[in-house]
């Protein structure tokens, strides 16, 4: 969905000012083609009042342990699979959530077309929207054939996105490479989500980077990827509650909200072995704060079995939401 014209009010706008004004207001509404369709990258930001309710998904990550993991390649299991990407769908939809988020990795490897539009239309039957997907990249990688692979890799969940109805791709920055240097993985970075950024635009479908460790492990590294992306209403943050092992990690959110286009919420924050319960009334305030219009996407990955905890979350986001 191109952007409306009025949108492009100040085509001269530079990132930077782009950054430092977006501390003030949150970015714009949640649609198939745009995820900032009120404001666009270059029309610098405006502020926005937040809707009244805020709709509820679920990923499917939450069942990590129950679902075959195919992608980006099959993974061994000790244990069968209890559960597959269409009965995770028909679990949100015991659930009444207004969504679902359905993550890549689980999907037969290689999937068909068809699969994809059974999929999308059992979820418009139960009376929900594919909220998104997400994909395992890494785009630090230097060139050569892994990193081909990577960006094949995500052209091609492009493709399925847009099958699905899918607006957003949780998108990875990656790990610095081994023998080379922050500086140089950033950049790799924000060559493959500018190449891919090109390609998502045509397909309708926008790109979330998410704080998820690497080179994403603070604001300031965040900040530092976006100011080399090119200005797109098809690229935005996936907030990500639990994934900031940082001093202040509620503080650190409230820095990346603004650009939020996608929001994970996790149960636990802290770094691995030293879980403790997050506070989610005050990570659901921060993004209303922020003007936060999309998906809220409960992602559970704590010790209680998924199917005993969620019902309880999802409870307790309804009534915050």
């Amino acid at each position: 969905m191109a952007v409306p014209s009025q949108t492009h009010l100040n085509q001269e706008t530079s990132r930077r000012e782009f950054l430092k004004s977006a501390s003030l207001a949150g970015l714009g509404a949640l649609t198939a083609g745009s995820l900032i369709t009120d404001t666009a990258w270059s029309a610098g930001v405006q502020k926005k009042t937040a809707p009244e309710h805020l709709k509820l998904s679920l990923a499917a990550y939450s069942f990590h342990r129950d679902l075959q993991h195919n992608w980006p390649k099959p993974r061994a299991r000790k244990t069968p699979a209890t559960m597959d990407i269409q009965s995770f769908v028909r679990y949100c939809g015991e659930l009444k959530l207004d969504g679902c988020e359905l993550t890549s990795y689980y999907f037969p490897n290689p999937v068909s077309e068809d699969y994809l539009k059974e999929t999308k239309d059992l979820v418009s039957s139960l009376g929900m929207e594919v909220s998104g997907t997400a994909i395992g990249n890494d785009f630090c990688l230097p060139k050569g054939t892994a990193r081909d692979e990577q960006l094949e890799m995500t052209r091609k969940w492009i493709d399925y996105a847009a099958i699905l109805g899918a607006p957003v791709i949780r998108i990875f920055a990656g790990r610095v490479p081994k023998g080379g240097n922050e500086a140089e993985a950033i950049k790799m970075c924000q060559k493959g989500i500018n190449q891919s950024l090109k390609y998502a635009e045509k397909k309708g479908v926008s790109l979330a980077l998410e704080n998820h460790g690497g080179i994403t492990s603070t604001p300031a590294q965040m900040m530092r990827i976006i100011d080399g992306i090119n200005k797109s209403p098809n690229f935005g943050v996936n907030f990500d509650s639990g994934n900031f092992r940082t001093e202040h990690p509620y503080e650190d959110l409230e820095k990346i909200a603004p650009l939020a286009i996608n929001a994970q919420i996790k149960v636990e924050m802290g770094a691995r072995g030293h879980e403790e319960p997050a506070d989610i009334p005050r990570i659901i305030k921060i993004l209303k704060e922020a003007h936060y219009k999309n998906f809220i996407v409960l992602e559970y990955e704590a010790s209680e079995p998924p199917k005993e905890a969620i019902p309880g979350y999802i409870k307790q986001l309804r009534k915050l939401i």
